[in-house]
């Protein structure tokens, strides 16, 4: 059984710590219990939210008391166990040019590569998805070569675009809206991560793997547009791999 600490959340809300660190294993036990938890429906539980480390658990206390709740997670964690599970893995479109890059440049001078080497090995790379937050569907992304570990920028800028992709302490983001932002701007994706109306949803999900393809000015031109029309359709295929079971 993994090692976990149950701590509350409010009234309605506990959080089930799993250590102290970003890693795929601490990943995998946490989304190994939103998964256990999915499928048994335990009475009173809501929603479950991934983080990289702990899961929340919103829950009804007239059904489900934080003791009681408690100790059915607890019983659950014996047999829950990350094991081989389908997991979608996506391939997005990113443009890399400097016009979109803005810290391009900067980023190869940090790391001691050239740009064409950034773009190489930042796009080489198979990531996992962590978690969504800060803004809706955005995607935390890991885990990046000890050369990206980089801190954020000294100044943040007030405004970058939607889809602008960046990096920081060896993760990478798409950021889904326009937004302030402290990351280092290397690109720049077509690819909505957000769906607005009625039954919005994001693209991505908690133990999803993402690439990334790069792509010519007009190639992102004529992703953009279709994107705009709505006709753009990114569809995942299913991989196998160390996920929540």
């Amino acid at each position: 059984m993994p090692q976990f600490k149950v701590l509350p959340a409010g009234d309605t809300a506990l959080v089930v710590e799993f250590g102290e660190t970003i890693d795929r294993n601490l990943s995998a036990q946490v989304l190994a219990l939103a998964h256990r938890l999915k499928q048994e429906q335990p009475d009173g539980v809501i929603e479950t939210v991934p983080t990289f480390r702990s899961l929340m658990i919103h829950y009804d206390p007239l059904i489900a008391p934080f003791a009681s709740l408690s100790a059915r997670i607890a019983a659950l964690l014996k047999d829950t166990r990350p094991l081989l599970q389908p997991a979608r893995l996506w391939s997005l479109p990113v443009c890399y040019e400097e016009e979109f890059g803005f810290d391009l440049s900067d980023v190869a001078a940090r790391t001691g590569l050239s740009p064409a080497d950034v773009i190489e090995r930042h796009s080489s790379i198979t990531y996992h998805v962590y978690m969504l937050g800060f803004l809706p569907g955005q995607a935390y992304m890991g885990d990046l070569p000890a050369e990206f570990d980089l801190r954020r920028r000294d100044t943040p800028r007030t405004r970058i675009p939607a889809g602008s992709l960046a990096v920081a302490a060896r993760m990478t983001c798409i950021f889904p809206l326009e937004t302030p932002c402290g990351w280092h701007v290397i690109g720049r994706s077509p690819v909505p991560l957000w769906r607005h109306g009625p039954a919005a949803s994001a693209l991505l999900a908690p133990g999803d793997k993402v690439s990334f393809t790069p792509v010519s000015m007009r190639e992102y031109a004529a992703l953009s547009a279709r994107a705009i029309d709505g006709a753009l359709e990114i569809t995942p295929r299913d991989i196998a791999v160390e996920a929540a079971a």
